[in-house]
């Protein structure tokens, strides 16, 4: 069974994401070991982009320690894939991997750093999204992505 790790930075307030993690965690079970893990955020208190870029520094220092496997960065900058792409990605890359860990950056992004050491730039789209809803949405596609791969009726 091949191990999925999440790596997101900063830590979710409100209940119906949790729930909604929750709910994916559940299902996801039945497909993947999953291991989620929440780095605190190194958050700038100016808008200064120097300030910005050390505060990145601060949490790649953190995420690095928990990077195993083939690295999948989201990133605004990453290649757009349809969810069928997507499957076929971790089914591709699960030939070769026993660990696939992707990284959700903070609030403003993730640092260069680890974007150069990812294996794999991914994008959902150019559109923003908050962080903390970006793992529901990465939870949710990687549960579609099995749900593809094993011919279950959920992908539409």
């Amino acid at each position: 069974m091949i191990k999925i790790n999440l790596i997101t930075v900063g830590d979710i307030k409100e209940k119906y994401l949790k729930d909604a993690i929750d709910e994916y965690k559940k299902r996801l079970v039945r497909f993947c070991s999953l291991k989620i893990v929440e780095i605190k955020e190194n958050i700038s208190t100016s808008q200064n982009e120097n300030d910005i870029i050390n505060a990145l520094k601060k949490d790649a220092v953190l995420i690095k320690k928990y990077i195993k496997g083939y690295c999948i960065c989201l990133c605004v900058e990453g290649k757009q894939l349809s969810s069928t792409e997507f499957a076929n990605l971790i089914s591709n890359t699960a030939l070769s991997n026993s660990e696939i860990t992707f990284v959700i950056g903070a609030s403003n992004g993730i640092a260069d750093e680890i974007k150069n050491m990812a294996n794999y730039k991914l994008s959902f789209g150019k559109m923003t999204y908050p962080h903390q809803l970006m793992r529901v949405i990465a939870l949710e596609q990687i549960y579609r992505a099995f749900t593809i791969l094993n011919n279950i009726a959920y992908h539409k």
